[in-house]
């Protein structure tokens, strides 16, 4: 019989008790099973100081390369010796990612090496090419392998009045750009869903919906880098995009107690970087440092037509002297509205699509967004 070697043959895992079915090396190449590595460094040694590391290093690759956990084969960990205080595997398990086999082993003390470092070697199943991967190397250990660190993804705010097709031009382009893509205004669609579920008019009991803000859980989850939010629960993605959830949103997002409750949200999710976030004031108040600013809007008509369209396409009755009537409506109420109305940030960038398709705008954003990665 030709030799075996222990670890073609086994996924060890020294924390946890789920098994995985032994993959021949030729099976995975059809699989397409890739690794990414990873390396940072710990401040000190304590659990808490490991964690953070290890969280954070993780955190950025899966974000990095839009990996799910179903994508995962195994985490493999090495730490120095000067690490003692805990396995950083079981970091991944705080996580919340239960299922996949994780490996922690000892590296070797060299003469002159990094100290408290913590590497990793993450497999997944991907059709990513190994050239398309996001490998990570933070803190410390930046020194370890410049070659493999990529420029840095910045973050980029997308600003701009209703219609103008700042969602569908974001989510395309953080697909092509290995980016994240955050949807503000799904949040505040969500919030008006709620709203007009539990009878609750928000321009005449504003007190209610404000009150009632503790019972309202928002949850974003991605199938495929593409958003999809939840409202207690239930997925509502498909829900937010109707008509009464597009003019409720508009009505929610001039209550300041709301726009809090969500900017703060927001804001965590794109403090790291690497996202794409759109909505109504994504550039002066919740990414106001945002290294990319887009102000993107079209003519009334031309908004109002899209949104027409977008509706016969779904199978939707719908107006179009009615439409360009509620275009003109939510653009009042947005750049009117006491709590951050929707303006152009100073340092934004203007992109009219009005006579640009959809190709057209993506493209001039990914360069905009290239020129921005070189200068950063």
């Amino acid at each position: 019989m030709p030799e075996t070697k222990l670890n073609d043959k086994y996924a060890l895992s020294a924390h946890g008790k789920n098994k995985r079915k032994y993959v021949s090396g030729k099976a995975r190449n059809k699989m397409s099973i890739r690794a990414i590595r990873g390396a940072t460094t710990a401040s000190e040694n304590t659990r808490e100081a490991v964690f953070e590391a290890t969280i954070e290093m993780v955190k950025e690759m899966i974000d990095a390369n839009g990996i799910k956990t179903s994508d995962m084969v195994d985490f493999i960990f090495t730490v120095t010796p000067d690490l003692t205080a805990v396995f950083p595997a079981a970091a991944v398990r705080k996580m919340g990612i239960t299922d996949v086999p994780l490996l922690d082993m000892a590296a070797p003390d060299i003469d002159g090496a990094l100290k408290m470092c913590i590497r990793v070697m993450l497999h997944i199943n991907t059709d990513l090419e190994n050239k398309d991967l996001n490998h990570v190397y933070s803190r410390g250990a930046k020194s370890l392998r410049p070659d493999l660190i990529k420029t840095k993804k910045i973050s980029v705010a997308i600003d701009g009045p209703a219609g103008a097709g700042k969602s569908s031009v974001a989510k395309q382009v953080a697909k092509d750009m290995g980016y994240v893509y955050i949807d503000t205004g799904a949040m505040y669609r969500a919030v008006a869903v709620w709203a007009i579920e539990n009878g609750i008019d928000v321009k005449n009991d504003t007190q209610k919906l404000i009150s009632s803000l503790n019972e309202i859980k928002i949850d974003v989850s991605y199938d495929e880098n593409v958003q999809r939010m939840h409202l207690n629960g239930k997925d509502v993605t498909e829900r937010i995009r109707e008509n009464d959830a597009s003019m409720g949103a508009s009505a929610v997002a001039t209550i300041p107690e709301v726009r809090v409750y969500l900017v703060d949200m927001q804001r965590r999710m794109g403090e790291k970087g690497g996202v794409i976030m759109d909505g109504r004031d994504i550039g002066t108040a919740v990414l106001p440092d945002a290294e990319l600013k887009i102000y993107l809007t079209a003519s009334v008509e031309e908004r109002a037509m899209r949104r027409y369209k977008e509706y016969i396409e779904k199978g939707i009755e719908c107006d179009y002297e009615k439409l360009k009537a509620d275009v003109i409506s939510r653009d009042a109420n947005d750049m009117n509205r006491k709590a951050s109305p929707l303006r152009q940030a100073e340092d934004a960038i203007l992109l009219d699509t009005t006579d640009k398709t959809f190709i057209e705008a993506v493209d001039t954003i990914k360069d905009w967004i290239k020129n921005t990665e070189a200068k950063n």
